[in-house]
């Protein structure tokens, strides 16, 4: 029997929005002080649930503004839901925005315990990776420069290497495997391909299709924060270029 890991009961998410745009601080004061600011209610994600059980590598499908990332921010504890329950059974290791937790004056090697402290690694632990760390990124003598002076796609392959040289019970990927040159995601896809092997559970958020079927076994559509199928992987791919980018192409 599979053993449930994570659980997401009527989960919505709500933000409130300006209505009329604000140019500058001044006149969002003056506006607040006459109480003149007016809000509407926006939610990115309404009542959703499903389960996950150890293993799965499930496909989250759905097109811009879907809720995509809100609901793996949420799963990840970026986000606080404003309604329902998460019950998550495990050490999370999100790759929400690769090198997003680096110092952007800091260099490569100072990073590298920056942004492991940041993902709860022991000091220990990292220095004891920081060989493998450095030699998968292939960043060489850059690793001494400041990051400040990296492309996107070398801030993206270190906080890559740096994420997954450890195996959390919980894998979130939110686009980070299109990121880099060709070589480099062949390369990534590569080394989670090889953490499944070793019964890691993944959430995945993907644009390529052919990604998400060879990665998942397992997806689900959302379409304006509401959760719209659920089953095996195979089945919702078709679902979603049929019904979503079908319709998207169509218009």
């Amino acid at each position: 029997m599979s053993k449930e890991i994570l659980k997401v009961e009527n989960v919505g998410m709500r933000f409130n929005l300006m209505e009329k745009k604000v140019d500058n601080f001044k006149e969002y004061v003056i506006k607040f002080i006459k109480n003149e600011l007016r809000y509407q209610e926006f939610w990115a994600l309404k009542d959703v649930s499903f389960t996950v059980n150890k293993g799965d590598r499930l496909g989250i499908l759905g097109l811009n503004g879907a809720g995509k990332s809100t609901l793996l921010k949420i799963i990840a504890g970026v986000l606080k839901a404003s309604e329902g329950n998460l019950t998550v059974k495990g050490k999370i290791v999100p790759l929400l925005e690769l090198g997003a937790g680096f110092d952007r004056q800091y260099t490569g090697v100072e990073n590298i315990y920056l942004y492991g402290a940041v993902l709860g690694y022991p000091k220990e632990l990292i220095k004891e990776k920081f060989n493998e760390i450095v030699e998968f990124s292939e960043l060489g003598d850059f690793i001494h420069v400041p990051v400040k002076n990296y492309s996107s796609g070398m801030k993206a392959r270190l906080g890559f290497s740096i994420a997954t040289v450890m195996e959390p019970e919980i894998l979130i990927l939110d686009e980070v495997l299109s990121v880099g040159d060709a070589k480099f995601r062949k390369k990534s896809e590569k080394r989670i391909l090889e953490m499944f092997d070793k019964g890691i559970t993944v959430l995945f958020v993907s644009h390529s299709i052919e990604q998400v079927r060879r990665i998942c076994n397992r997806a689900i559509i959302l379409d304006k924060g509401t959760l719209v199928a659920d089953g095996p992987v195979e089945e919702i791919c078709k679902l979603y270029e049929e019904k979503f980018i079908g319709y998207k192409l169509q218009y």
